[in-house]
Protein backbone atom coordinates (compact mmCIF):
# COMPACT_ATOMS: atom_id res chain seq x y z
CA UNK A 1 0.00 0.00 0.00
CA UNK A 2 1.03 3.60 -0.55
CA UNK A 3 3.05 5.09 2.29
CA UNK A 4 4.01 1.70 3.73
CA UNK A 5 7.56 0.61 4.37
CA UNK A 6 8.35 -2.24 1.98
CA UNK A 7 9.85 -5.50 3.15
CA UNK A 8 12.74 -6.91 1.13
CA UNK A 9 10.36 -9.31 -0.65
CA UNK A 10 7.90 -6.52 -1.48
CA UNK A 11 10.75 -4.34 -2.74
CA UNK A 12 12.05 -7.17 -4.94
CA UNK A 13 8.61 -7.67 -6.52
CA UNK A 14 8.13 -3.92 -6.99
CA UNK A 15 11.57 -3.07 -8.40
CA UNK A 16 13.43 -5.97 -10.02
CA UNK A 17 13.61 -5.78 -13.81
CA UNK A 18 11.86 -2.43 -14.07
CA UNK A 19 13.43 0.86 -15.15
CA UNK A 20 13.36 3.73 -12.64
CA UNK A 21 14.53 7.33 -12.77
CA UNK A 22 15.79 8.78 -9.49
CA UNK A 23 16.44 12.14 -7.86
CA UNK A 24 18.37 12.36 -4.59
CA UNK A 25 18.37 14.88 -1.76
CA UNK A 26 21.70 16.49 -2.77
CA UNK A 27 20.89 16.70 -6.50
CA UNK A 28 22.28 13.43 -7.84
CA UNK A 29 19.99 11.98 -10.48
CA UNK A 30 19.84 9.27 -13.10
CA UNK A 31 18.05 6.14 -14.18
CA UNK A 32 18.63 2.43 -13.83
CA UNK A 33 17.41 -1.10 -13.58
CA UNK A 34 18.02 -3.55 -10.74
CA UNK A 35 18.34 -7.16 -11.85
CA UNK A 36 17.34 -10.29 -9.91
CA UNK A 37 21.03 -11.11 -9.28
CA UNK A 38 21.50 -7.83 -7.37
CA UNK A 39 23.35 -6.08 -10.20
CA UNK A 40 22.46 -2.57 -11.28
CA UNK A 41 22.83 -0.97 -14.72
CA UNK A 42 22.03 2.66 -15.42
CA UNK A 43 23.24 6.25 -15.45
CA UNK A 44 24.22 8.77 -12.80
CA UNK A 45 24.84 12.52 -12.75
CA UNK A 46 26.41 13.48 -9.44
CA UNK A 47 24.92 16.52 -7.69
CA UNK A 48 22.87 17.23 -10.84
CA UNK A 49 25.83 18.73 -12.71
CA UNK A 50 28.57 17.56 -15.00
CA UNK A 51 28.48 14.60 -17.33
CA UNK A 52 25.91 11.84 -17.18
CA UNK A 53 27.90 8.66 -16.63
CA UNK A 54 27.06 5.04 -17.29
CA UNK A 55 26.98 2.99 -14.11
CA UNK A 56 27.29 -0.75 -13.52
CA UNK A 57 27.29 -2.49 -10.16
CA UNK A 58 28.05 -6.23 -10.34
CA UNK A 59 25.89 -9.17 -9.28
CA UNK A 60 25.48 -9.36 -5.52
CA UNK A 61 25.79 -5.61 -4.96
CA UNK A 62 22.23 -5.42 -3.64
CA UNK A 63 21.09 -8.27 -1.42
CA UNK A 64 18.75 -9.12 1.39
CA UNK A 65 20.29 -9.19 4.84
CA UNK A 66 18.09 -9.85 7.86
CA UNK A 67 14.94 -8.77 6.03
CA UNK A 68 16.47 -5.51 4.76
CA UNK A 69 17.87 -4.55 1.36
CA UNK A 70 21.58 -3.79 1.74
CA UNK A 71 24.48 -2.88 -0.55
CA UNK A 72 27.98 -4.27 -0.73
CA UNK A 73 30.25 -1.71 -2.36
CA UNK A 74 33.95 -2.20 -2.93
CA UNK A 75 36.00 0.28 -0.90
CA UNK A 76 33.18 1.02 1.51
CA UNK A 77 33.94 -0.24 5.04
CA UNK A 78 30.26 -0.58 5.93
CA UNK A 79 27.34 -2.35 4.29
CA UNK A 80 24.54 0.24 4.18
CA UNK A 81 20.95 -0.97 4.36
CA UNK A 82 17.94 0.96 3.13
CA UNK A 83 14.48 1.99 4.28
CA UNK A 84 12.19 1.69 1.27
CA UNK A 85 8.79 3.36 1.39
CA UNK A 86 6.26 2.87 -1.37
CA UNK A 87 4.71 6.16 -2.47
CA UNK A 88 2.27 4.87 -5.08
CA UNK A 89 2.02 2.22 -7.83
CA UNK A 90 4.93 3.78 -9.74
CA UNK A 91 7.27 5.27 -7.16
CA UNK A 92 9.08 4.80 -3.88
CA UNK A 93 11.49 6.60 -1.61
CA UNK A 94 14.73 5.03 -0.41
CA UNK A 95 16.95 6.24 2.41
CA UNK A 96 19.98 4.88 4.19
CA UNK A 97 18.94 3.32 7.51
CA UNK A 98 19.69 5.78 10.29
CA UNK A 99 20.13 8.67 7.84
CA UNK A 100 16.57 9.52 6.85
CA UNK A 101 17.63 12.83 5.29
CA UNK A 102 19.85 10.95 2.78
CA UNK A 103 17.03 9.84 0.51
CA UNK A 104 16.23 9.41 -3.16
CA UNK A 105 12.86 9.35 -4.92
CA UNK A 106 12.47 6.63 -7.56
CA UNK A 107 9.83 6.77 -10.31
CA UNK A 108 9.09 3.92 -12.69
CA UNK A 109 9.82 4.69 -16.32
CA UNK A 110 7.47 3.01 -18.76
CA UNK A 111 9.12 0.99 -21.48
CA UNK A 112 9.34 2.05 -25.11
CA UNK A 113 7.12 -0.90 -25.95
CA UNK A 114 4.24 0.82 -24.14
CA UNK A 115 4.98 4.09 -25.92
CA UNK A 116 5.17 2.36 -29.32
CA UNK A 117 1.83 0.67 -28.65
CA UNK A 118 0.30 4.02 -27.71
CA UNK A 119 1.67 5.58 -30.88
CA UNK A 120 0.23 2.72 -32.93
CA UNK A 121 -3.23 3.40 -31.46
CA UNK A 122 -2.89 7.08 -32.37
CA UNK A 123 -1.50 6.31 -35.85
CA UNK A 124 -4.40 3.99 -36.77
CA UNK A 125 -7.04 6.77 -37.05
CA UNK A 126 -4.55 8.79 -39.11
CA UNK A 127 -3.98 5.84 -41.44
CA UNK A 128 -7.75 5.38 -41.80
CA UNK A 129 -8.14 9.09 -42.64
CA UNK A 130 -5.35 8.82 -45.21
CA UNK A 131 -7.03 5.78 -46.79
CA UNK A 132 -10.35 7.65 -46.95
CA UNK A 133 -8.66 10.58 -48.71
CA UNK A 134 -6.98 8.19 -51.16
CA UNK A 135 -10.39 6.72 -52.10
CA UNK A 136 -11.95 10.18 -52.69
CA UNK A 137 -11.96 11.40 -56.30
CA UNK A 138 -8.97 13.56 -57.06
CA UNK A 139 -9.74 17.27 -57.39
CA UNK A 140 -7.82 19.35 -59.90
CA UNK A 141 -4.63 20.90 -58.58
CA UNK A 142 -4.94 24.67 -58.59
CA UNK A 143 -1.28 25.58 -58.58
CA UNK A 144 -1.25 27.81 -61.65
CA UNK A 145 -3.69 27.90 -64.52
CA UNK A 146 -1.02 26.58 -66.88
CA UNK A 147 -0.48 23.36 -64.87
CA UNK A 148 -3.94 22.60 -63.55
CA UNK A 149 -4.58 18.86 -63.60
CA UNK A 150 -7.50 17.79 -65.74
CA UNK A 151 -9.31 14.57 -64.84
Amino acid sequence: MAGDVMSADEARAFVVGKMFSYNCFEGTKGAGRIHADGSVVGTVQFQGAGPVRNAFLPAGTLRVKGGAVCATLRGLPIEPCFNLQRIDDNSFSGSISGLGFASCQFTRMHSRRVNVAARARVAKPREEASAARAEAPAAPLALRPSITAVP
